[in-house]
This record gives C-alpha cells, sequence and structure tokens, in this order.
C-alpha cells in the first residue's frame, strides 16, 4: 500500500514582541525551555515522533539564527535528500507585491506558500505553531481528520477560562463538528481553545484562501494580502462551510507567548515532567551543545529546581531553572526565575521572578524583582536582554527590562 504523503509546515512566526527584549535578537521559537530545549523542538520531536517528515518550518524574524538552532533536522532525523526538513524564507521578486517580504499573520503566510503547497501535493497538511510545550501524537487528528471527512480539524485543549480570551475558543457539536468560534474574545463563553495546530485539506485551504484574498487584498494596505491571522478570517469561513471539526488533546499544553506564561509553564516542570519531558519512547530532541554535570558545591543548595549541564551552584536556587553553564556564586540567591546559559550570578545577588537572558552578569548584592511580584501579571515580571550587566548593588524593581547589551 502506498504510504499517504503527509506535509506539514511549522510557523515559527515574527518578531515575538509580547516577550520583549528577550526576543529583540532572537526568533522567539528559540527561547530556551526547561534549560535544555528549545521551544522550537517540540512541535519538530512530536513531528518525528509522529512518523511525519516532510516538514517545512517558516522562519522569517531572525531567520539565520533558527536555521542554526535546528541543524538541518538532524537532531529530529529530517536531514535527508528526500522530504526532511526545509526552512522557508520571505523572499522578493517571486510574485506581486502581496505575495512578497514578512508576512502579515499566519493565514497570510499560508497564502504566499500556497502554490509551493499545491506544488508539493500532500493528502493532508498539518499547521502548527513554535510557541507551546506539549506532548502529541498527531496521528491521532490525522485519523479524526480522516474519519469525519474534515476539511479542517482544530486540535484543542482546555485552560481556565480566564484565560481563554488570549486564545481562539471552540465550541462543537456531540459529533465534533465545529459550530461556534472565537479568536481571542474579550468575554469567552467556553474554555476550550484551540492549541494552533490544524489540519487541512490542502485543496480546500487554497481555494478558501485565494477566495478571501479576492475579497480582502484589494482593501489591504501594500505588501499585504489582508488575511491577518488565521482566526480573523480563514478558520471563521472554514466554520462556515461545515466541515470543520474538533479533536481534543490529551495531556499538559502550555502556551509560553508571554512572559508571565513563560515562568509559570517553567514552574509546571520544576518537579514533574507531566508526561511531555521525560518519556524515552516520545522523547523531546534538541540541538545543543555538550557539557559535562552540573555541580553543586559546597554551601550551595537547590531545591524544586532544574539545573542544567554546565551548570555550577554555591548560593541558593529555589524554584527556579538555571541554564547551561551558569554559576550562581556563594551568598546569591535566585528564586522563582528562569536564567538562561552562561550568565553568572555573582556573589551576594538576588533574582525574584525574573527571565535573565544568556551571557548576562548580576553583579555584587544586586537586586532583581521583588518575591512580592504578582506571578499572573506580565508588566511585573523582570526581562534582562542578552549580554547586559546589572551592576554591584544596583536595585531593579519588579517589571524592570533592559535592552540586550545594557549596563545598568
Amino acid at each position: 500500500m502506498t504510504r499517504s504523503h503527509v506535509l506539514a509546515l511549522v510557523q515559527a512566526g515574527g518578531a515575538g514582541g509580547r516577550m520583549d527584549v528577550l526576543t529583540r535578537e532572537r526568533a522567539k521559537p528559540t527561547l530556551p525551555f526547561a534549560g535544555v530545549f528549545q521551544l522550537v523542538d517540540f512541535p519538530l520531536s512530536n513531528l518525528a515522533n509522529s512518523g511525519i517528515s516532510d516538514v517545512w518550518l517558516s522562519v522569517q524574524f531572525q531567520g539565520a539564527g533558527l536555521g542554526e538552532e535546528v541543524a538541518n533536522g538532524r537532531p529530529w532525523d529530517l536531514d535527508r535528500n528526500r522530504g526532511g526538513l526545509r526552512l522557508l524564507m520571505p523572499q522578493q521578486g517571486t510574485g506581486g507585491t502581496d505575495e512578497e517580504g514578512f508576512a502579515k499573520g499566519n493565514a497570510d503566510e499560508l497564502y504566499r506558500f500556497r502554490d509551493q503547497v499545491v506544488a508539493d501535493g500532500p493528502e493532508l497538511l498539518v499547521v502548527l505553531s513554535a510557541d507551546h510545550v506539549y506532548r502529541f501524537d498527531l496521528n491521532e487528528a490525522l485519523d479524526a481528520h480522516r474519519r469525519t471527512g474534515a476539511e479542517c480539524t482544530i486540535v484543542t485543549t482546555e485552560v481556565p477560562i480566564e484565560e481563554a480570551g488570549d486564545h481562539a475558543t471552540v465550541v462543537a457539536d456531540g459529533q465534533g463538528r465545529v459550530t461556534g468560534f472565537a479568536y481571542k474574545p474579550d468575554e469567552p463563553a467556553t474554555g476550550t481553545v484551540a492549541t494552533e495546530i490544524f489540519v487541512y485539506d490542502p485543496a480546500v485551504l487554497v481555494e478558501v484562501l485565494e477566495e478571501l484574498h479576492r475579497e480582502l487584498g484589494a482593501d489591504a494596505d501594500e505588501g499585504d494580502t489582508g488575511l491577518g491571522d488565521y482566526g480573523e478570517h480563514l478558520v471563521p469561513r472554514l466554520v462556515d462551510r461545515g466541515r470543520t471539526f474538533a479533536h481534543p488533546m490529551p495531556g499538559y499544553w502550555k502556551d509560553l507567548g508571554q512572559p508571565h506564561k513563560y515562568l509559570a509553564a517553567h514552574h509546571d516542570v520544576l518537579t514533574d515532567d507531566l508526561g511531555v519531558l521525560g518519556d524515552l519512547d516520545w522523547p523531546i530532541l534538541s540541538h545543543q551543545l555538550q557539557r559535562p554535570a552540573a555541580r553543586v558545591l559546597d554551601g550551595g543548595r537547590a531545591s524544586d529546581s532544574l539545573l542544567s549541564p554546565g551548570s555550577s551552584v554555591s548560593g541558593t536556587v529555589i524554584r527556579s531553572v538555571i541554564g547551561p553553564g551558569v554559576v550562581v556564586e556563594e551568598g546569591a540567591l535566585v528564586r522563582d526565575s528562569v536564567v538562561f546559559r552562561d550568565t553568572r550570578v555573582r556573589a551576594g545577588a538576588r533574582l525574584d521572578w525574573a527571565i535573565v537572558d544568556q551571557e548576562c552578569v548580576v553583579g555584587p548584592g544586586a537586586e532583581v524583582g521583588s518575591p512580592d511580584t504578582d506571578p499572573d501579571d506580565p508588566d511585573a515580571i523582570v526581562l534582562i536582554g542578552r549580554r547586559s550587566t546589572v551592576g554591584e548593588n544596583v536595585v531593579l524593581d519588579q517589571g524592570a527590562r533592559l535592552e540586550p547589551g545594557t549596563t545598568a
């Protein structure tokens, strides 16, 4: 029997503005997670573990850096002569002015790639975001899509209803047919949300994209198709056609697109893999430099924390993630924080509710953040950009932001 051809498109996104200084100089999918992973590792690992080997990775903002981090797909066995990982870059000189350059949303981006999808000729197209942590066998959604005869299948999960307004909410009938869809509603009526994993019938997708472009393109700005994000026009139109179905994802799923959510997800995995990180039969693979084991030296203490390879702790680490090569000196305190690779927290310094980028120095006696920070307030988390220095005895209040390369 001829194996069906499934194509996956991972949309790596734009500049990641909600993560502020942390994404000034990096693509958001290369943000580290749990010390030894990157966000892009999760969609690529779930695809590889699901046996999907034709994967396109759309790279827009800081595309060269993202390309280096995925190493031609080698960690996921996607460096192949046929199929495998393909990087899709913004292009010039290939079409009309509304099909070139940077996309203005993920549906806009799909329109720009439609001819390449048609030329590839997949049976089904899987489209994924790279902002989330989860474990999911994509075959479950593919099988459900075929079984229902869907034009679009939306993989869903459940979140607290007070968080649902940050996502697209989905209402389905007893057969799973989507009857209601609201994109980032002000007053969500359900906690069922889209995980930003979609299965499309490629022919229908291209037909609807072109139909929407005919309707919206004339009123859009130059260089813009008018399609925006998937939740603005594309999925609502597919829902109106009556063949869009929801498929629930079991287990853990977390959106890491804002500072407080990024920290919350790290708190979630400090003491439990949650069925995502520790399954040897479903490994999360990554392209990371090999380093020696972490060290906790005499007088050092770490509790409810993750210590990455190459790190050294002589101070105190509580409910935090210490990245590869990080040094926490004697008398320093790191609490409820995430510290990226090769950063040094000098003697007597204190971090609370902070995210500190790579290759930074937090000077002796510096006080960063507050133990009284509201963990649900994205503006209260301290963010320190890469290669920044916090000087000796400097105080940074909660909510402080240091641009990359800053000396405070």
